[in-house]
């Protein structure tokens, strides 16, 4: 979450009366995250979250992500509801930006989750692509493999201009690009996922997840490369070293609700590989193309570039030490 975009006073009043979720009473903008402009609103009635979604969301593709998160609240996962207007409508307009106004959920983010927050995590997860299975919609995910050869030349050909810590990070890039062409999974179970679902889009009540938040990112893809994003982002200590209980909680819980197959299991290392890259190519981006004035500090693209590291060195599922 971010803010890039400022809401007037008079069109705030306008757009919030359409609604019958009382009178403003305070909006403070959210300074994390990097692709939406994100408010926390105050109403005389309760606390919500308002999103303004800029030019890196597509806006054709904004009723997938509200029905989306409609359709996994309805199924029990614990995530925001969004709000719909007097006209029946969950998407709007706001400062000439699509705009959505979303429940609010208690809770906080965690930023070193332990192995009980990973549990909680892996059966959120699987929850998650349970409930989501008889979602009717699909959306293909635009930052996978043929994404990632785009974003990756104009990485080199900015980097190349710029140089300094991104461009030592093109030879890294091009190589594990050219492995994953010949070796990346054609058959495993797909379906929706969440791709994105790091510690600040999961928030705790103690060690009970109260929300998973920010769907911006969900797609049609495979089900286990959403769970190695997670074991990516929640199971790696700050000196690069991945914490082998975590994972172990993580992968286990997931398995105890949708049951991991031999070919998922087998295809981990490349997976993570894929996912370590994926992030590494938005950060790297973000890195030198974040705007000038934007509540947001750009994330680092060489803790990815380390992840990616340790996972070259991984073979085999066998050799992380983790068993399901």
């Amino acid at each position: 979450m971010a803010v890039y975009t400022e809401v007037p006073d008079e069109e705030l009043e306008t757009f919030i009366a359409s609604y019958d979720i009382g009178q403003v009473r305070a909006l403070k903008g959210i300074a994390e995250g990097v692709e939406n402009s994100n408010y926390l609103l105050h109403t005389t009635l309760a606390d919500y979250i308002l999103t303004l979604y800029e030019k890196r969301v597509n806006a054709d593709e904004l009723p997938f992500f509200l029905g989306l998160m409609e359709h996994a609240h309805s199924g029990g996962v614990p995530c925001p509801l969004p709000v719909k207007n007097r006209a029946g409508a969950a998407l709007s307009t706001l400062a000439s930006k699509p705009a959505a106004i979303v429940t609010f959920l208690d809770g906080i983010s965690v930023r070193r989750p332990t192995a009980a927050h990973c549990a909680a995590l892996g059966a959120a997860l699987a929850q998650f692509h349970t409930a989501t299975a008889s979602f009717p919609m699909q959306r293909a995910n635009t930052l996978s493999l043929a994404g990632w050869d785009d974003l990756a030349s104009k990485i080199a050909c900015d980097a190349q201009i710029a140089g300094g810590t991104v461009a030592g990070l093109v030879p890294m890039i091009h190589t594990t690009l050219a492995n994953l062409h010949g070796a990346w999974p054609q058959n495993l179970p797909t379906g929706i996922i969440h791709a994105d679902l790091f510690p600040n889009n999961v928030l705790f009540l103690g060690t009970t997840i109260s929300g998973v938040i920010d769907f911006y990112f969900a797609c049609t893809d495979m089900l286990a490369y959403d769970m190695v994003i997670c074991v990516n982002a929640w199971c790696f200590e700050p000196d690069g070293s991945l914490n082998v209980t975590k994972a172990q909680a993580l992968l286990q819980a997931y398995h105890k609700i949708r049951p991991l197959r031999a070919d998922e299991l087998a295809a981990f290392p490349i997976l993570a590989r894929g996912a370590a890259l994926r992030f590494l190519l938005t950060r790297a981006y973000d890195y030198m193309h974040c705007p000038k004035g934007a509540l947001v500090k750009p994330l680092d693209p060489l803790e990815y570039a380390r992840k990616l590291e340790f996972h070259n060195r991984i073979m085999k599922f066998e050799d992380y030490g983790v068993r399901v």
